[in-house]
């Protein structure tokens, strides 16, 4: 990653961390993207270059071309689902507490406001669509299991987060991906 790259990635983990820190404090509603841009120390134009919209302030993250190189990098003995689970319970497992406790603010602001709750589902089929990219889909049938695969591995993960959420990151994440996928597609 080149200089201008680091810098760019800076600016957008200050703007964001100063957003989810408002949001939290201040309100989602009661905070306005001039406020954020105040708090991080740059302009409004700064902030909508780095987040298109305000939900993109908490949503953003950069999960989805790891995940979509986990799953790539998965053995393809492995089922589907396997292979999408493992990579969804390996990504997970990667950051610092410090990370883990910036996801948790995310998913605590992205389950109490409804605005989030419904744009998460566009982040959904991002990530489906990342991992569609990751895997053969050498015919309409072949991207159709695997999309359908990916979406019920990430709703299956939606829950093991929201649940980690509830319980202020207690417990192991990677772990409650697992259990949430074995409630869905068995051992």
């Amino acid at each position: 990653m080149g200089l201008r790259d680091r810098q760019r990635a800076e600016t957008r983990l200050q703007v964001q961390t100063h957003a989810v820190r408002l949001f939290t404090d201040v309100g989602y509603d009661a905070t306005t993207v001039a406020d954020v841009a105040a708090a991080a120390g740059v302009s409004a134009m700064t902030v909508y270059r780095h987040f298109p919209t305000k939900e993109d302030l908490v949503l953003y993250d950069e999960y989805d071309p790891l995940t979509a190189s986990a799953v790539a990098a998965q053995p393809a003995s492995l089922s589907l689902a396997a292979r999408i689970g493992h990579a969804l319970s390996e990504t997970a497992a990667h950051g610092s507490s410090s990370e883990k406790a910036f996801l948790l603010a995310r998913l605590r602001l992205m389950i109490s406001v409804p605005a989030l709750r419904a744009r998460h589902l566009d982040s959904q089929y991002a990530t489906a669509d990342a991992i569609v990219a990751a895997l053969d889909r050498s015919s309409p049938e072949e991207e159709f299991r695997v999309r359908a695969t990916a979406m019920a591995c990430l709703g299956a993960a939606h829950v093991a987060l929201i649940r980690w959420a509830e319980t202020d990151g207690e417990g192991d994440l990677p772990g409650l991906i697992r259990q949430a996928l074995t409630s869905v597609f068995g051992d």
